[in-house]
Parts: C-alpha cells; sequence; structure tokens
C-alpha cells in the first residue's frame, strides 16, 4: 500500500510540474524536472523498503518527525535550456555554476561525473562548533601537532557537538558540504576505537555500535534531502566532494588541488583522494564520447561508431595513465594509516550488529564503506560495451550491483539509461559485425582490463602485503572480488578476439588484436593460480 501510495504522490507530483511550466519550457527541461521527481521517489522508496532498516526518525527529536521525509521541488526554472535531451537523458552541457536550487551531482559534458561547482570547503559561521570539530579531527593536524583521533579523544569531544536543525536547509551546495562533513563525523567517531587497536595490535576489535542523535539526526536529514544513504560515500563524501582548488583560475591538476576533510593529514591521503578527482576530471569526455557512441550504434553509423569508440578509448586512456601516477603520490605502505576510516558497516567484523542511529530508529543499520568501486566511470564503460551483461551470476557480482546503489541518484539512473541504450542498439553485436569495428571494441574492453588490473595491483601492493584483513573497505571479499569482475573482462576479450576476421583488418589494427588477446590469455592464466594462492592464505573469501 506505501509503494502504490508514493508512486501515485510521485505521478501526480510530474502532472503537476508538467501542468504548470512556463509556455516556452524545453523538451530537454521537461525531461530534466520528471528525472528529478524521478529521484525523489526513488529516495522515498529506499527508505520505506521493509527489507532495509528505516532511515526515517521513529521519534521526534528536535528537528525531524516521522512522517514522511522531505524532499527539496526542483523548478522549470532552475534547468529550462540547460540540459540537453541526448536522446532519453538530460545530460548538463552547462553545469550551472551559480544555480544552488538543482542537485550538486549531475552528469554533465563539461563536470562529467564531478559536482558542477567547486565543494563548499568551509561551513558558513552558524555550523562553528561543527567545523571546529572537523578541524580538530585529523591524527595529524596541518602543523604537525596530534589531533583529537590520535589522542583518543574524538567520541569524547562529539558530546559537545550541537544538534543543529537541517530541516530548513535547501542550497544544494550547503546540503552536499553538510552531508560530506556529517559523514565524516560518524565515520571518525564509529571507527575511532578500531584504528586505536589497529596501530596497536595490528587488529580492528569492534567499532562503537550506536551513533549519538547529535550525529545521527542531522546525518539522517541531510541524507534524505540529498537522496543519498546516511553514511560516507566516494562521491558525494570522501573524494568527489573534498577537493580545493589552490588557485581557482587553474584547472583540476595535482599540484593545485588540496583537501577539504583529512582523516589521517598524511600527505599519502592526499595523494589517495586527489588522484581520483584527477582521474575523473576526464570524465565529461567520457560522457561525451559514449553517447556519440550510442547513439552511432542506434543508427547503424558505422564511421561514426568507430570514432566514437575510438574517443572512448583514447579517453580511458588518459584516465588509466591518470590512475597510475597513485603510485608515487600515495605510499603503500602509508595506506593503512587511514584506511580504518573509510571501512562500512556492512559485512564488516568490527560492526556484526551494525549501528544503532539514534533519535532516528531502533532498528540497526548497515551500510558499505566508502570504495573507488564506487566510481562511475567504470561501471559506464562496463554498461556501454555490455560487460555487466557477461558478469557471473553469483555472490560476488551481487556485491557488484550493490555497490552501484552508493552513488548520486542522477549518476545511477545515467548508468542504467546505459546500459538499457547499449542492450537496446546492441553495441557488442554491431562492433562484432565488422573487424575494424571489433578491433576498436576489443581496445575499449581492453582499457577496462587496464583500469581493474591496476585496481588489483594496489589491492595486492597496498592492502594484502600489509594485512590479511579478508574484507575490503565496501564489504567485499579482498581476494575473489576483484578478480570476478576481471576475468569476466579477460574473457570477453578472448571471445571477442577469437571471432575477429584477421584478413580484413587494417594493418594497425591486425597488429593491435594481436597485442590484446595475447595478453588476455596470459593473464587470466596468471590470475586464476594468483586468486587460488591468495585464497590459501587469506580466509573467508566466499562470503
Amino acid at each position: 500500500m506505501m509503494r502504490q501510495t508514493l508512486r501515485l504522490q510521485a505521478a501526480a507530483s510530474l502532472k503537476y510540474a508538467l501542468k504548470n511550466a512556463p509556455a516556452k519550457t524545453s523538451t530537454a527541461a521537461l525531461a530534466a524536472i520528471s528525472h528529478s521527481l524521478r529521484l525523489q521517489a526513488q529516495a522515498i522508496r529506499e527508505y520505506s523498503t521493509p527489507s532495509a532498516p528505516s532511515a526515517s526518525p521513529t521519534s521526534t527529536p528536535t528537528g525531524t518527525n516521522n512522517t514522511q521525509p522531505k524532499y527539496r521541488r526542483f523548478h522549470t526554472s532552475d534547468i529550462q535550456n540547460q540540459a540537453r535531451e541526448v536522446p532519453g537523458f538530460p545530460i548538463l552541457d552547462d553545469p550551472l555554476v551559480q544555480n544552488h536550487s538543482i542537485p550538486s551531482f549531475m552528469v554533465g559534458t563539461q563536470n562529467g561525473f564531478l559536482p558542477r561547482q567547486d565543494p563548499l570547503d568551509v561551513l558558513p559561521k552558524e555550523y562553528e562548533a561543527l567545523e571546529e570539530l572537523l578541524q580538530k579531527m585529523p591524527l595529524t593536524l596541518k602543523d604537525g601537532s596530534k589531533g583529537l583521533l590520535a589522542l583518543g579523544q574524538f567520541g569524547e569531544a562529539c558530546k559537545s557537538l550541537p544538534q543543529y536543525d537541517l530541516s530548513n536547509v535547501e542550497d544544494s551546495e550547503l546540503l552536499s558540504a553538510l552531508y560530506r562533513d556529517y559523514t565524516f563525523v560518524a565515520s571518525a567517531y564509529l571507527l575511532e576505537p578500531c584504528d586505536i587497536l589497529y596501530r596497536k595490535t595490528g587488529d580492528y576489535g569492534l567499532g562503537r555500535s550506536v551513533l549519538p542523535k547529535n550525529i545521527a539526526v542531522p546525518l539522517v536529514q541531510v541524507a534524505e534531502k540529498i537522496g543519498a544513504k546516511p553514511f560516507m560515500e566516494y562521491a558525494l563524501s570522501y573524494a568527489l566532494y573534498n577537493y580545493r582548488r589552490i588557485d581557482k583560475s587553474k584547472g583540476l591538476v595535482w599540484g593545485n588541488l588540496e583537501l577539504i576533510r583529512p582523516f589521517s593529514g598524511d600527505p599519502s591521503e592526499l595523494g589517495f583522494i586527489i588522484s581520483h578527482v584527477t582521474m575523473v576530471s576526464h570524465s565529461g569526455e567520457l560522457v561525451k564520447n559514449t553517447m556519440k557512441t550510442l547513439e552511432a550504434a542506434g543508427k547503424h553509423n558505422r564511421q561514426a561508431f568507430n570514432e566514437g569508440l575510438s574517443k572512448v578509448v583514447s579517453t580511458y586512456e588518459k584516465i588509466n595513465q591518470e590512475m597510475d601516477t597513485m603510485w608515487q603520490r600515495s605510499l603503500p605502505a602509508d595506506y593503512l594509516k587511514f584506511r580504518t576510516f573509510i571501512m562500512g558497516t556492512k559485512n564488516q567484523p568490527m560492526f556484526p550488529n551494525g549501528v544503532i542511529y539514534e533519535g532516528v530508529s531502533d532498528e540497526p543499520m548497515f551500510h558499505r564503506g566508502e570504495s573507488g568501486a564506487n566510481d562511475s566511470m567504470v561501471p559506464m564503460g562496463d554498461n556501454l560495451l555490455q560487460l555487466t551483461e557477461s558478469m557471473p551470476s553469483n555472490p560476488l557480482t551481487a556485491v557488484l550491483k550493490d555497490f552501484r546503489t552508493y552513488r548520486p541518484h542522477n549518476h545511477a539512473e545515467f548508468l542504467e539509461f546505459v546500459e538499457e541504450k547499449a542492450r537496446q542498439n546492441q553495441v557488442r553485436n554491431f562492433a562484432e559485425q565488422d573487424p575494424n569495428s571489433a578491433a576498436i571494441y576489443l581496445a575499449a574492453v581492453d582499457q577496462i582490463r587496464n583500469f581493474r588490473n591496476r585496481h588489483w595491483s594496489f589491492t595486492k601492493e597496498y592492502i594484502i602485503k600489509y594485512t590479511k584483513h579478508p574484507v575490503a573497505t565496501g564489504g567485499s571479499p579482498i581476494v575473489t572480488w576483484l578478480p570476478n569482475q576481471l576475468a569476466t573482462v579477460l574473457k570477453t576479450m578472448q571471445e571477442v578476439g577469437a571471432k575477429i576476421d584477421e584478413r580484413a583488418l587494417l594493418p594497425e589494427n591486425k597488429a593491435l588484436v594481436e597485442v590484446l588477446t595475447k595478453r588476455a590469455d596470459a593473464q587470466a592464466r596468471i590470475l586464476d593460480r594468483e586468486v587460488a594462492q591468495l585464497r590459501t592464505e587469506i580466509k573467508d573469501q566466499d562470503k
């Protein structure tokens, strides 16, 4: 009954918005309105699903209510003539940096998967106590002294934090900053005991099982307003909404970016986060070329398809080159200094019974931790190239699909759109009909392989080399989860390469296909041996 009511409410809201829209409203703008309303309905459904712990308050402490969560209404004037319908999904050509009404994260050809405007780096004066707490939080402060986490005093300091009422906050930039900051406070509070014990013994022990209401209530309020889970996320808090330009006139490049909120204060944490930002700075180009490729496949335009997909390949090359700088920017031996604080409460031994959000719900909540696997660039490639359809039906793939719910709703819907459009237009089949198109397709899949293989290398060198903890930050098995996806990519490369008629290939493509298929064959054998060996060293990899 509740779900039916919510669907009727969403339909009624859409009907009202369309009826009352200005006469000159563009089709693209109307599509964006419809999209925003769908996000609201999706967020409401998420928090009203019986199988998941409710994030709606069960009592009525200050600043909360136990009725339906409040969601901002986005008006036609906010996005009129700004969203471009490409075809079937509204993508922003102009990031609208001065607009504080629409969500901070909306897919665009300029900003890609980054926020529309640079993150708000200092909270307004009215949230001074929260700002001061965060400034004192890191293990090492800017002046080199020990912060609250290093002293084991963060939990005690949280007791004096006022319980802010965020029910009237509507500015999207401020909402995004408050969400980021409350997720930092929540993770630091819950995982502080684990960090203290790990630094002493190498074991994590148990985290705090109750999030106090002065943190929990405002966190849930702001999470509901932006349609997010009330826990730290990759895009919305830890990585993509956590950078500051040193010189506002310069781009998102290494050397011009610093962190807003660190946990450790270690230079390697800066390198870890900023490397993700510089990688995602190429995502606008990736979005643009992905859409060109989809459109060309739908129109059976071979030349446009080859050109679009070739640009997808070259963009992923830039992203992979940026990813490779992680080795120098963030040292492997330093990762465990801050890794504890980005772990989640779902499928982690530190939280066997989840976390109670005081003043919100008496039922425990479980959330996956922050992970680069929650980025949208590779999932977009998976969906464009129809790799997602080839993933095996097993618990590891179920984790992958769960991960894809931990992102801005606009990004999630865009990924779903790409997946459906690629299926409708039969991207892989269209590529395989022509040997040279198939060669370009193979090169695109190889870029996904390159990304996932490097991620797997990071896992081995940054984590497994230093700890036998069986679970990654997001709650996935540390040994078997990434190879599950990488093996599917390698298998796809082997299948596509075997079908290509080399006699019809251009000389440069013939050499390319030979190199890529041999590499895929060799890596598949190596991966099987690696995983088999590591499974003997690290337990619980089938959970």
